[in-house]
């Protein structure tokens, strides 16, 4: 089976990453879970253009700033309780696919806390801009 990270497409890019970014929201469709926030991991990878994202000068404008996946994830967050991961998951990754030098990305969300038996559960979701 080939994997999304196969496509030609992404063979010239380098991917940023943002690991286990730890955020406190109210998500879940259980009554227990609308009572207060959860801890929720998210993982982001970004692929951008290596010719679009090499710098030259040494300058943060030449490059996505890492700022702008945890920037953004925490401004989507705020805004009030989620029921659902996949739709957490689906909204962060539309929106690190605004990102003009993006050309694809992956997330995944995972709450640690819900089972004893298990590290965590969780959702995660691929995107490519068409070409």
């Amino acid at each position: 089976m080939a994997s999304a990270l196969d496509h030609p497409s992404l063979l010239n890019c380098r991917r940023l990453f943002l690991r286990n970014y730890e955020v406190w929201i109210n998500i879940g469709v259980h009554d227990f879970e609308k009572r207060g926030e959860q801890r929720v991991l998210i993982n982001v990878d970004l692929y951008v253009p290596l010719a679009e994202t090499t710098p030259q000068a040494d300058e943060l404008d030449e490059v996505v700033d890492y700022d702008f996946m945890r920037r953004t994830i925490a401004e989507y967050v705020s805004g009030g309780h989620i029921h659902l991961q996949e739709t957490l998951c689906d909204a962060v990754l539309a929106r690190m696919l605004t990102h003009p030098k993006v050309r694809a990305a992956r997330v995944s969300t995972e709450k640690p806390d819900v089972y004893p038996d298990c590290d965590a559960v969780g959702v995660e979701v691929f995107g490519i801009k068409p070409n």
